[in-house]
């Protein structure tokens, strides 16, 4: 079953100014998602947020780098919603 993956306004607006690695880790999180669906315990730092949201480590170090994603398993979609450094995460 393949997920359907969209990222926000702002994460799109913000892609252009992540680091090159940042980039490359959440596009290869996104494909993850696509092919397995929402639930990415292979990735650092992984976590449920809530029943709906999810989150991980993209970079480690100074700064952190995060992605938050909401899913509807009824849609079978998620949305990436937040792609940013940890200070900043909506959580």
């Amino acid at each position: 079953m393949a997920w359907t993956v969209t990222l926000n306004r702002k994460v799109d607006k913000a892609l252009a100014g992540l680091p090159a690695i940042v980039q490359k880790h959440l596009f290869r999180l996104v494909y993850e998602i696509e092919l397995l669906g929402p639930v990415r315990g292979n990735w650092a730092n992984y976590g449920k947020l809530d029943d709906r949201r999810h989150h991980c480590h993209l970079k480690k170090g100074k700064p952190t780098y995060v992605a938050v994603w909401t899913e509807d398993k009824q849609s079978i979609t998620v949305e990436v919603i937040y792609v940013g450094t940890h200070e900043n995460a909506p959580y």
